[in-house]
């Protein structure tokens, strides 16, 4: 037999292969032709697998019957493995079978790594399927005969109880190193006892006998190897655990026991064996211990300490030159993105699977980590991966250390394709270094960046009580704090509050490098008592979610972002304490003062809801009002910190309640349809959805207030009397009575996260005695025939919100039609007049010396009840007059068209944006929009002088 070509190899590697190729000879083997060409530096790379040729005659020919230019073919896999296991006896001959399976296909994939026909991607996989397959197989054969001889478990349902074997670790992200251990928990979902036994055996005894037979089958070292080392140390408890535990064990334990290391190891978690559909209920049922519905920034510290300790165990041991422990390697790679998983999984359960390089693009498209960023992570991740390989497919052990001889590193770097040790040891310290840069940024403790980061020490001293009162409050002083003894009242009380001294220590650990730099940042800006006792507020509000804590020690920039508008507003401090989520807002400056356009807006919302199953109505009306309350607090900021004038503050805010309307119609819309069908209309073509929503009032005039209620409107403009085209039909009048009872509940409904707008639906014709739902036509008919003067005051300012554009042409059309009805001007007069009356009667001020800004004469509702009055009087002539919604864009109309002096006009526009401007910041002051008599006198007499000779009254 020809020997094969070792001229390509270095001299010492060209000796090692003919010394194995010796013994292939004398133990009698051949070597099929195909592989001769790769044999040379498949041999090279791996003793393992020269050592199966060798004792393995048939190794070679089996290779090629599964073809090496493909990956594993997983029905095929589970095919030949359980054809193989159902031929066993006994646990004996499952146990030569599984090893024989197994060195061969371990074989087949070094072979393809090696000879460069497989890839780290194809590698991982390959390993990863390998060990499902012949643990589930295992399983499976185990579980009948333990069956045939105990007797089945049986669940309350009737159906059998099956063992589910999770992997955690590279396995349960199917990432499979070539010589791994495998990390597996034991679990199974219901208990209970077998029937039959003469002596009960329970559930828990059944399947613990059955998880040690499964571990022997697997783990047990025999004349024929091992097929894979077993892990059992992530289990509850650990060492000192049940080796099977039961789903509600298990959850409880995680609930009060789980530690935070548990959780990182929890990301991997995957069902691979028994029954899997169970398993993914019981990872569904532990998602909430692993992913927190807040951003839990307090991750960072926990990964942080894990890796501290591994760094102490690196050193200590010697193990600088370990690609996965040591700086820059495999491990740091993973604790960067599983810190954005555990930080961000509660709100983007996209970040919720446990492959790596499948969630690196993830962090990319959510804007967590730059592209560079994840090119040179992913990069990396998969050149150390490799190199952990080529390490491993040596002897097929378990090592990640660097070669402590040259013979072990010419190997090393020819495996790995390079030229010279000096070229392969730079690539790999330049990855290692990307590696350990990133690491730095990302996990590095902000607080050991700088010096100035610590906090100054006596600041430390003020908080925990070291210093006399006097020298706190000169502490303070010095600092830059206003009424500092005030502040350090302040936080001497919080101190010592109840609600501190029972925190628990991380907790009170992450308080504690917290407030030393909240009274910095106090300072720093100048602040006061009214801030400090603001800030107070939010800490003591999460007190108990110290996860919030942690996200601004980590983040200084969102600490001075929140001592700044908790100094501006006490209006966003209270938002911020009610609904500390709040907080990832503050955590990029550019956004946080920079709104979006309306279209994206859209875009933002649509792809929030995306991630939502569409069935989970709880979770979607959960995300609307994060939502909300983000951009709420987004404008709120910009409002404050004079980045947004007040008409763009109202477009801001009014484009927000849009976008969330136009959601929530196709959120109420669709599962009416799936469940009845579409309404019809007249032509008998089914609606879509022939329905919109009509904003009234500030809404409509795109003029909403950060605490502005909703004034709607729901219209149809399906056929009378048609029914819908399900399974289950309602009458179009019943389908759109329901779709508006839908909307108003998931707007109106008061969740964990608050209201989403209070809605008020009383200008809907007849008041609160009409239809939810009006019909088009039943709409016109009332307002042409029925409505008061005050409702078609009202229909000036209203337009539609959401729907149809189908819809939203006819109301259009009937809007038009109504507003340019002659009128007798007298009339119109008398009834504009009446109502003001009545207005200011029952909702002015009353007090001397003060103006409410919106109801008393002079005020906002004097401004447009002139521009409604010129509307209605006008339009029948001027039909542009229809156009706009808005006072301001209508009294420029008004003044165009020369209805109205254009001094006027002018002076009305100021003072209309003057109120409405010092109304707003009254709202983020939490006060009143009443304020003193003469701080708008000269713009109040201006607004009552046109006032009467707009309304021709006397002195």
């Amino acid at each position: 037999m020809t020997e094969p070509d070792y001229s390509g190899l270095p001299d010492d590697l060209a000796q090692l292969v003919g010394q194995h190729w010796q013994r292939f000879q004398e133990a009698g083997h051949t070597l099929p032709d195909a592989l001769r060409a790769d044999l040379p530096k498949v041999w090279a790379g791996s003793d393992f697998v020269a050592e199966q040729f060798i004792r393995d005659g048939e190794l070679g020919p089996w290779l090629l019957e599964h073809s090496l230019n493909q990956r594993l073919d997983a029905m095929s896999l589970v095919i030949q493995v359980q054809q193989a296991v159902a031929a066993c006896a006994g646990e004996d001959e499952l146990k030569q079978v599984l090893r024989r399976l197994r060195q061969r296909h371990m074989a087949r994939i070094i072979w393809r790594d090696l000879a460069g026909q497989g890839d780290y991607h194809s590698t991982v996989a390959d390993l990863s399927l390998l060990a499902d397959t012949l643990i589930s197989c295992a399983l499976e054969q185990l579980y009948d005969w333990a069956r045939a001889r105990q007797g089945t478990p049986i669940g309350p349902d009737g159906q059998p109880v099956t063992l589910v074997v999770f992997a955690m670790g590279k396995l349960g992200a199917r990432e499979l190193n070539l010589s791994s251990d495998i990390d597996l928990i034991f679990a199974y979902e219901h208990e209970g006892e077998l029937e039959g036994e003469r002596r009960a055996l329970s559930h828990h005894q059944f399947f613990q006998r059955l998880g040690q037979q499964l571990i022997k089958a697997l783990d047990q070292t025999t004349a024929d190897g091992f097929v894979f080392r077993v892990d059992m140390r992530l289990r509850p408890w650990g060492k000192s655990g049940a080796l099977a535990v039961g789903f509600d064990a298990m959850e409880s334990y995680y609930e009060t026991q789980g530690r935070e290391w548990e959780r990182y190891a929890l990301i991997k978690m995957r069902p691979v064996a028994g029954d899997l559909e169970a398993g993914a209920r019981l990872v569904e049922r532990l998602n909430p211990f692993v992913y927190r519905r807040y951003i839990d920034y307090g991750a960072f510290q926990s990964l942080r300490e894990m890796k501290s300790l591994i760094e102490r165990e690196v050193n200590r041991k010697g193990m600088q030159a370990d690609v996965k422990l040591g700086a820059g390697g495999i491990r740091e790679v993973e604790f960067i993105v599983q810190a954005f998983q555990l930080i961000r999984g509660g709100q983007l359960p996209a970040l919720r699977q446990p492959n790596l390089i499948q969630v690196l693009p993830l962090l990319l498209e959510q804007g967590l980590l730059p592209e560079d960023v994840v090119e040179e992570l992913r990069d990396a991740y998969v050149f150390l991966r490799d190199v952990e390989h080529r390490l491993q497919a040596v002897a097929d052990r378990q090592t990640q250390r660097l070669p402590d001889d040259e013979v072990g590193w010419e190997r090393l770097t020819f495996a790995m394709g390079f030229s010279s040790r000096r070229v392969f040891e730079r690539g790999l310290r330049r990855h290692r270094e990307r590696v350990r840069f990133h690491f730095s940024q990302v996990i590095a403790d902000p607080e050991q960046e700088s010096d100035e980061r610590q906090g100054d020490q006596e600041l430390v001293d003020v908080w925990l009580g070291r210093l006399e009162p006097e020298a706190a409050v000169t502490v303070l002083s010095n600092m830059g704090i206003q009424e500092a003894e005030q502040v350090y009242e302040q936080v001497h009380a919080l101190r010592e509050s109840r609600a501190v001294e029972n925190m628990q220590r991380i907790g009170r650990e992450r308080l504690d490098r917290l407030m030393p730099l909240l009274l910095e940042g106090l300072g720093y800006q100048g602040h006061g008592a009214v801030t400090a006792a603001r800030l107070v507020a939010f800490i003591e509000a999460v007190l108990r979610r110290s996860a919030y804590i942690a996200l601004l020690v980590e983040n200084p920039g969102a600490l001075t972002q929140l001592v700044k508008l908790s100094g501006a507003s006490p209006w966003i401090a209270e938002r911020l304490a009610r609904h500390p989520v709040l907080l990832d807002e503050l955590l990029d400056v550019g956004t946080l003062y920079s709104p979006p356009a309306r279209t994206e807006l859209d875009d933002e919302l649509r792809q929030q809801l995306l991630r939502v199953a569409e069935d989970d109505l709880e979770q979607q009306m959960e995300v609307l009002r994060n939502f909300k309350q983000a951009h709420l607090l987004r404008v709120a900021a910009s409002e404050v910190t004079q980045v947004l004038p007040l008409m763009k503050v109202s477009d801001y805010l009014t484009w927000l309640a849009e976008s969330i309307l136009n959601q929530v119609v196709m959120l109420a819309w669709e599962p009416l349809v799936e469940r009845h069908g579409k309404p019809s209309r007249d032509s008998g073509q089914p609606c879509d959805p022939d329905f919109v929503v009509v904003g009234y009032g500030k809404l409509g005039g795109i003029e909403l207030g950060h605490n502005s209620d909703l004034d709607l409107v729901f219209l149809h403009d399906a056929a009378p009397g048609g029914n819908t085209d399900g399974d289950k039909p309602v009458s179009n009048e019943q389908f759109y009575a329901r779709l508006g009872q839908r909307i108003v509940h998931i707007l109106s409904t008061r969740t964990m996260s608050g209201q989403l707008y209070e809605v008020d639906m009383r200008l809907r014709p007849s008041g609160k005695s009409g239809l939810l739902v009006s019909a088009m036509s039943a709409f016109e008919k009332y307002q042409t025939q029925d409505a008061w003067t005050w409702e078609h005051q009202a229909l000036v300012r209203a337009r539609v919100v959401a729907g149809c554009n189908r819809a939203r042409q006819a109301f259009d059309a009937i809007r038009h039609q109504v507003l340019c009805q002659p009128r007798d001007p007298q009339t119109l007069r008398d009834d504009v007049l009446a109502m003001r009356e009545r207005m200011v009667t029952h909702l002015g001020s009353g007090e001397k010396g003060r103006f409410h800004l919106k109801q008393d004469p002079g005020g906002i509702v004097d401004i447009e009840f002139m521009v409604q009055y010129g509307v209605l009087r006008w339009a029948s002539s001027h039909g542009e007059l229809t156009r706009f919604t808005d006072n301001v864009r209508l009294l420029e109309t008004l003044a165009a068209l020369e209805l109205m002096p254009a001094q006027d006009a002018g002076l009305l526009r100021e003072a209309y944006l003057a109120y409405r401007s010092a109304a707003h910041r009254a709202s983020l002051r939490k006060e009143k929009s009443i304020v003193d008599d003469a701080e708008f006198r000269d713009l109040r007499e201006g607004v009552r002088a046109i006032w009467k000779q707009w309304f021709d009254l006397e002195e």
